[in-house]
């Protein structure tokens, strides 16, 4: 039987059908992707990023916990902290999800997977997989970093109940210049109390 190549198909299609495929697997996850995507461009724009930028970020951001497919089931659904070797696993959806933006033939794949597989540095050089610190830390993952660990604590997971937004802010403000990007933290304080996704405080 041929197969027919995914070559030649719009990178946002193939984008809505992993989206599909990853929400089949974890719901969860794809409503955490979505409300990423939403704050990322909100921050994206805010700090006035080209269009081509705001694209690019958007697809990462969509993108960033695809890797998550390859994590078997009983890390993924665990409703406890992980066990040292359980997070190992889970640490290597970064460079599961770098892999499967790669093998989508688009001119973007390369800069899209970038983010995906650097969205868990850390500013100070202790995050992974590869330990990049500061601005050697592409923007747009930095961009996702934030924003995802914003919707982590601002929503309710199996293992962890949602914060009140102040309660996450000072998380936020107290990790920036060691996790986060300083200049990003201080921007997002603007652009979160504007924020539909702004999580309540009581």
């Amino acid at each position: 039987m041929h197969q027919q190549s995914l070559e030649g198909i719009p990178m946002h299609n193939i984008a809505r059908t992993l989206t599909v495929a990853l929400g089949e697997r974890d719901h969860h996850t794809r409503q955490h992707s979505e409300r990423v995507v939403g704050l990322a461009l909100e921050l994206g724009r805010h700090i006035e990023l080209s269009a081509c930028e705001l694209d690019l970020l958007a697809l990462g951001a969509q993108f960033h916990d695809l890797g998550k497919i390859g994590i078997p089931d009983q890390i993924l659904r665990k409703p406890a902290p992980f066990e040292e070797d359980e997070w190992a696993c889970m640490k290597q959806h970064a460079t599961i999800g770098e892999r499967i933006i790669l093998a989508i033939a688009d001119d973007r794949s390369p800069e899209v997977a970038r983010i995906v597989r650097h969205h868990h540095e850390r500013f100070d050089g202790a995050g992974y997989p590869d330990g990049l610190s500061g601005t050697s830390i592409p923007l747009l993952a930095r961009i996702v970093s934030l924003t995802d660990s914003y919707d982590a604590m601002a929503v309710s997971r199996p293992y962890q109940r949602a914060r009140q937004h102040m309660a996450v802010m000072d998380i936020l403000n107290s990790e920036a210049g060691s996790k986060h990007d300083p200049d990003l933290v201080h921007a997002f304080c603007s652009v979160i109390e504007k924020s539909g996704q702004r999580a309540r405080d009581a």
